[in-house]
């Protein structure tokens, strides 16, 4: 009887020690999951002038101090705005994991890599919680315009951290959220400014360096991983 009651007791604690952090923005990716996404809309959207990322793709690039041979993660590569950029900044020698959750747009990025002979570039089918890179695979993590787009940042960090190589750098690029001055959708679909998130990612084992480069509606931010 003693052993019965012990294993319910067990069972009857499982559940709280297995409980899972909520997402902290629940459905936030679910357009880009959808099998009849259209990949031609996204990149109208993403690779066009006057979205201030796109203006300052080349200053962005080059903040992120990439050479060639440099492995990076384009983490939410999407339609592949700067995963081709960063191909020519790595070279044939270099590596740029094209990294996205949504298999549709994946399938349209390998696509152009094909079409480009950039072999250098692999897709990576990422998770809610993981990037699913190798460990110590990259030198260097983008994040652009992405990181409020992660459900679940704590887990996502730590799987970004281990990807990194030692002294590695994370790069993130995110859109300003200021309450009375953004409008109410950014206020609305960015669940916090850049102080929350920073401190998410210095939490998560990275220090931050600097800001070198200054836009109007994004602020750039680079930090490098601490420890191993």
């Amino acid at each position: 009887m003693g052993l019965v009651l012990a294993v319910l007791g067990c069972r009857s604690v499982a559940p709280l020690a297995e409980r899972e952090t909520p997402s902290v923005k629940p459905g936030i990716n679910e357009e880009f999951l959808k099998p009849d996404l259209n990949p031609r809309q996204w990149v109208e959207r993403f690779e066009k002038e006057g979205r201030e990322v796109f203006d300052h793709r080349r200053e962005l690039v080059a903040a992120t101090g990439l050479k060639p041979g440099s492995a990076v993660a384009d983490v939410g590569a999407g339609t592949g705005l700067f995963t081709f950029l960063f191909a020519d900044a790595v070279g044939a020698s270099g590596r740029v994991y094209a990294v996205d959750i949504s298999p549709v747009l994946l399938a349209h990025l390998k696509g152009r890599a094909q079409e480009g002979g950039y072999g250098q570039v692999a897709t990576v089918l990422g998770a809610d919680k993981s990037a699913k890179l190798p460990a110590a695979s990259v030198d260097s993590v983008f994040l652009c315009d992405t990181y409020h787009h992660f459900e679940y940042p704590q887990p996502m960090l730590a799987s970004l951290h281990t990807a990194l190589r030692r002294n590695g750098e994370l790069l993130l690029v995110e859109f300003k959220r200021l309450p009375g001055v953004s409008s109410d959708w950014m206020l609305t679909h960015v669940r916090a400014g850049q102080e929350v998130f920073e401190a998410e990612i210095a939490a998560a084992g990275f220090v931050k360096l600097g800001e070198p480069v200054k836009l109007q509606d994004n602020y750039v931010t680079r930090f490098r991983k601490v420890g191993p």
